[in-house]
C-alpha cells in the first residue's frame, strides 16, 4: 500500500542502486569511463531446426554499455535518470506508471520508447521484475466469474455478480484472500466476446473465471492470470481470432512477450491451452463462406514469420499445424462470426463443445 515503511526486498534493491551509482560516480570522478553490462534474453528464435536454449531462461548474450561510445553515452544517460525515478518510488513506496515516469522529463525522453528501454535495462541489471521497481502498468484487462480477492485493502466479489465486469489489479503483489469455486480459466481476446459472455450468463452456467486483456494483454493482466493459476492450480484455456493477430495473444500468454523475455516466468500461462479458434472450426461449425476473410499480403507474412519460431515446433507442433492449415486456406474469421448462427451460439454450443473435448482428451 502506498506510504507504508519499505519492505526488506525493498531496502535491499534500495541498497544495490545506491551501490551501483555509487561506483559509476567514482569511475568518472577517476576519469574513468564506466562500463555496464546488460544481459541480453529471448524467448525464441527464428530457426525452428536449431538446437537452441531458448526455453532456457539464462541470458543469450551481454551487450557492454561505455560512455567511450557516444551513441550509448544518451542511453546511459536515460537510464540513470530513470534509476533515480524508481529510487525516490521506491523511498517513498509510491507507485508510477512508465507514462508518468515519461512526463517527468518529456524534453529529455524524447519518446516513451527510451523510459520503456530504460525501465528493461534496470530489470536486467538488478535482477527483478517491474513491479519491484514500483513501476505499474495502467491496467486495462477484466475479470468476471467465481472468484473474490482483496488487493491493497479492496475487496473485488465476482462470487456477488457472476457475470459482472471487474477491473483486473494493478497492484497484483498486494493481491491475496484469493478464494474460488471455479473449476477453469477461460482467457478471451477480445472486450465485445468478453461482453457476449457476459450478457449471456455464462458464467453463471458454467463454473469458470473469464479474464479478458482487451486485445494484447498488458503486464497486469497477465501477472494477474499467472498469480491465478499458482494460487488456485486451474485448467486455463485461450480464445482468439483465427489470424494471425489472434495467435500472438495467445503465443504471448502462453510463451511471454520477446521485449519482456527477461522476466518471462513471472508472466506466462505454460500449460495455456487453445480453444480456438482453429482454420477447421469454420468447416467443423458451418461458418458461412461471406464470414470468412482473405488473408492480406501482411497476414501471410506475419505468420510465415510466427511459424519459424522455435517453440512452436519444439513445444506446439500441432499449433504449428494449424497455422500452416490457415496460411494454405488463405482465409482467417473472428470469433463473432459464430453467431451467425444464433446470438448465444458462442456461449451455449462453441465453447461448452470445446471444453468438454478438452476434458475428455489424454
Amino acid at each position: 500500500m502506498e506510504g507504508k515503511f519499505p519492505s526488506p526486498e525493498t531496502t535491499h534493491l534500495l541498497q544495490r542502486i545506491k551501490e551501483f551509482s555509487r561506483s559509476i560516480v567514482e569511475d568518472l570522478a577517476e576519469g574513468k569511463s564506466p562500463e555496464i553490462s546488460i544481459n541480453r534474453f529471448r524467448n525464441y528464435c527464428m530457426n525452428p531446426e536449431a538446437d537452441c536454449f531458448c526455453s532456457s531462461d539464462k541470458p543469450k548474450g551481454q551487450e557492454i554499455l561505455t560512455f567511450k561510445r557516444e551513441p550509448q553515452t544518451y542511453r546511459i544517460d536515460m537510464l540513470l535518470r530513470v534509476l533515480l525515478i524508481v529510487q525516490q518510488l521506491l523511498q517513498e513506496n509510491r507507485h508510477a506508471s512508465k507514462r508518468d515516469i515519461y512526463y517527468m522529463h518529456p524534453s529529455a525522453f524524447k519518446a516513451q520508447s527510451v523510459v520503456d528501454r530504460a525501465i528493461g535495462d534496470i530489470c536486467i541489471l538488478f535482477q527483478c521484475s517491474r513491479f519491484n521497481l514500483n513501476v505499474v502498468s495502467v491496467g486495462n484487462g477484466l475479470v468476471m466469474g467465481w472468484l473474490k480477492f482483496r488487493e491493497a485493502g479492496r475487496k473485488f466479489d465476482c462470487l456477488n455478480s457472476l457475470n459482472t465486469a471487474f477491473p483486473v489489479p494493478v497492484l497484483v503483489e498486494e493481491v491475496e484472500d484469493i478464494v474460488s469455486l471455479a473449476e477453469y480459466i477461460l482467457v478471451v481476446e477480445k472486450e465485445t466476446v468478453f461482453q457476449r459472455l457476459a450478457n449471456d450468463m455464462f458464467c453463471k452456467m458454467n463454473r469458470c473465471i473469464v479474464i479478458t486483456g482487451r486485445g494484447y494483454p498488458d503486464v497486469s493482466t497477465r501477472r494477474f492470470l499467472r498469480l491465478l493459476i499458482e494460487k488456485l492450480h486451474l485448467p486455463v484455456h485461450c480464445l482468439v481470432d483465427c489470424d494471425p493477430y489472434g495467435f500472438e495473444i495467445l503465443a504471448t500468454y502462453r510463451f511471454g512477450s520477446m521485449q519482456m523475455a527477461y522476466d518471462v516466468e513471472s508472466l506466462r500461462a505454460p500449460d495455456m491451452k487453445w480453444l480456438g479458434a482453429f482454420p477447421s472450426d469454420s468447416e467443423i461449425y458451418s461458418v458461412p463462406q461471406q464470414c470468412l476473410l482473405p488473408l492480406t499480403e501482411e497476414d501471410k507474412k506475419r505468420t510465415e514469420a510466427i511459424l519459424l519460431r522455435c517453440y512452436l515446433k519444439r513445444e506446439m507442433p500441432q499449433w504449428r499445424l494449424e497455422l500452416e492449415t490457415m496460411l494454405n486456406r488463405g482465409v482467417k474469421f473472428e470469433i463473432e462470426a459464430l453467431s451467425v448462427h444464433s446470438l448465444s451460439f458462442l456461449s451455449e454450443v462453441y465453447i461448452p463443445s470445446k471444453i468438454r473435448r478438452e476434458v475428455s482428451s489424454p
